[in-house]
């Protein structure tokens, strides 16, 4: 994955604190500091360089050991699937924003709830019912390793308050010990990645170098003074850069109508198909989302579409996913999966839905949805009313309210992915596995069919209400699961979309009937990260890095928004500073003005996506990419 880690608290929920390197021992280091020297130090604790990879379940068991988590075999095959064949640092970042600390407090309150005695031990009779059968599973051989430890257990009784202070010790040591082990090897850089600076939390308390004229000009030194925050421009000008190159784009106002997408005149006549999907925002701001495959039986030509999904929101409730840009890349299949060539992109735009016309021969296409992120964002807007889901009446019945069913019907809505009104097991699992990480198998999704509303084998819209409200009744009307699903769907407190963005594929051609199929649900990187690269290396201008040929930026300009590629022929890793202070009227997907990025040898990667905020007015796209090393 080529997306690094953004602001997030502290690795283990530390305050900011202080470095303890004799040199910065007076700076202050940032939360997101802290986690990425604790990311980089358990890393460099079973691995030479940030640059190697993760290959096997033991290294990645290993890594996240040394970063104080005690993952479960379950913990770890959500991460490492029989598909995957390697994770790099950034995957690593990412997995340890999703798998946070347990603490102490966590822990004493759930062995509490058997603690009959209120004495401080649990019968191991009972320890094994509750490790085995209830949340995160563990299996069998991790349970009687807990039993085993000579130190919490005695006369058949688990000791959990002495095993809670043994778990903490024992995750605060492996942190510590990768700590000190980072701190020893001083020629360990520590690149500081989505952040205003890249180096080592060992900051340089010499005063600061004044700005190259190459960079710098002195209008633009002006300009930053003039702003309210001269934070970020100090610290841009806070190292000598080996070299430096610029790219300015103007875009003039409603640009969009330049390439408009104009439908076929013939398309009634041709055989049509449609699919649903969505994208989801995670807690680390990476984004996920539906993935398909494509059969055309014939030569034919054909007429691609993707846009949001306009739900029936409630009256006076806005639908902020509607201006979430959207893109779907095609991909040919040849001899495997591994291999796949890509086609083209919906490139042309009418509003809000992006297309693509153009011939494709028979065979199978891999559909891959792309949204840059500078508009699917995390929510900042707190909300201060948490809407309710459920209420009893009279007679003490449990009911879902009235707004919590409209929300339970626009999710049905989304993940009925044919739409045709009910939901097939293959649709349900993708909710599944979405909101609880589990499949429901055939044995399961029979018992549900005997329970609740179907028609052909499928679940209704009232069957899925039903569904939601049994299992509101299962926890006797605490609707903290009922949030967990909401939440995982994209909901924020109010019942508003904000974290996700629906959108609806359609697919049109004139000799056969297309088909299409979801695969897969999973992180907009990989494939996707390729096909990007691929697409921007072919239609983007490049600019060569003065006195470093090898490296490249490549700026390819849409009229929605514009997309940079960094691409690194040389045999060693580069550092580039991107500096986006000038631009104007521009948001990017990284959140930062200014940032670092290191790109592996022999690579490419994507740094950012811009677009404008707002399309009406024109927006001026003013970078500077500078070498570190």
């Amino acid at each position: 994955m080529a997306i690094s880690p953004g602001s997030d608290a502290a690795f283990s929920g530390q305050k900011p604190t202080r470095s303890e390197s004799p040199r910065s021992k007076k700076f202050l280091l940032t939360e997101e500091e802290i986690f990425y020297m604790n990311c980089r130090a358990a890393y460099l604790t079973v691995f030479k360089s940030s640059l190697d990879n993760i290959i096997s379940k033991d290294q990645l068991y290993l890594a996240l050991q040394h970063a104080g988590r005690n993952p479960s075999q379950k913990t770890i095959n959500k991460y490492w699937t029989p598909q995957t064949a390697k994770l790099n640092f950034d995957d690593f970042c990412i997995i340890l924003r999703k798998e946070k600390p347990t603490s102490k407090a966590e822990l004493l309150k759930s062995f509490k709830q058997l603690d009959v005695n209120n004495n401080g031990s649990i019968l191991h009779t009972d320890l094994y019912k509750l490790l085995t059968k209830k949340g995160e599973k563990m299996t069998r051989e991790e349970v009687n390793a807990i039993i085993n430890l000579a130190d919490v257990n005695a006369d058949g009784k688990f000791d959990y308050i002495k095993f809670c202070k043994l778990y903490m010790a024992t995750n605060e040591q492996c942190l510590k010990t990768a700590l000190e082990k980072l701190e020893v090897d001083s020629k360990l850089r520590r690149q500081q990645f989505g952040s205003h600076m890249e180096g080592s939390p060992e900051r340089d308390p010499s005063p600061v170098p004044k700005a190259s004229p190459r960079i710098i000009r002195k209008t633009d030194q002006e300009s930053f003074s003039n702003k309210g925050d001269t934070r970020n421009s100090s610290l841009a000008t806070a190292r000598q850069f080996k070299t430096s190159v610029s790219v300015t784009v103007t875009v003039g106002a409603d640009s969009n109508q330049n390439s408009k997408l104009i439908e076929p005149h013939s398309i009634k006549e041709w055989q049509g198909v449609q699919s649903k999907g969505c994208f989801f925002l995670e807690e680390d701001g990476e984004i996920i989302s539906h993935q398909y495959k494509m059969q055309i039986a014939q030569r034919s030509l054909v007429y691609i579409t993707i846009k949001p999904l306009n739900l029936s929101q409630a009256e006076g409730k806005p639908s902020p996913w509607l201006s979430v840009d959207t893109a779907l890349y095609i991909l040919k299949e040849n001899e495997s999966q591994a291999n796949l060539q890509l086609l083209c992109f919906t490139e042309l735009r009418n509003r809000e839905t992006f297309g693509w016309t153009g011939e494709l021969g028979p065979g199978i296409y891999w559909l891959v949805p792309s949204t840059t992120g500078c508009r699917l964002r995390k929510e900042i807007k707190p909300v201060t009313e948490e809407a309710q889901l459920v209420y009893r009446d009279e007679t003490g019945e449990l009911f879902l309210t009235q707004e919590f069913r409209s929300t339970l019907s626009d999710i049905f809505e989304v993940i009925d992915l044919d739409g045709n009104g009910l939901l097939s097991l293959e649709e349900y699992n993708f909710f599944e596995l979405r909101t609880s990480g589990e499949k429901c198998d055939e044995d399961a999704w029979a018992v549900c069919r005997e329970n609740f509303d179907t028609k052909k084998n499928e679940l209704t819209r009232q069957g899925f209400m039903d569904l939601n409200l049994m299992e509101a009744n299962d926890r006797e009307g605490d609707p903290r699961d009922l949030w967990v699903t909401l939440h995982s769907m994209g909901y924020n407190k109010a019942l508003e979309l904000t974290e996700a963005c629906p959108f609806v594929i359609d697919i049109y051609a004139d000799k056969c009937k297309p088909r299409i199929k979801a695969v897969h649900m999973e992180a907009c990187s990989g494939q996707l990260e390729k096909a990007i690269c691929k697409s921007v290396l072919n239609k983007g201008n490049a600019k060569v890095m003065d006195g470093y040929e090898n490296i490249i930026i490549y700026t390819y300009k849409r009229d929605t928004w514009i997309t940079s590629v960094i691409e690194n022929k040389s045999d060693n890793k580069v550092i580039i500073h991107i500096n986006n202070e000038l631009s104007r009227n521009c948001v990017n997907n990284r959140g930062l003005d200014i940032f670092a990025v290191e790109v592996a040898p022999k690579s490419t990667m994507v740094c950012q996506h811009v677009m404008p905020l707002n399309e009406r007015q024109e927006w001026i796209y003013y970078c500077v990419y500078s070498l570190i090393s």
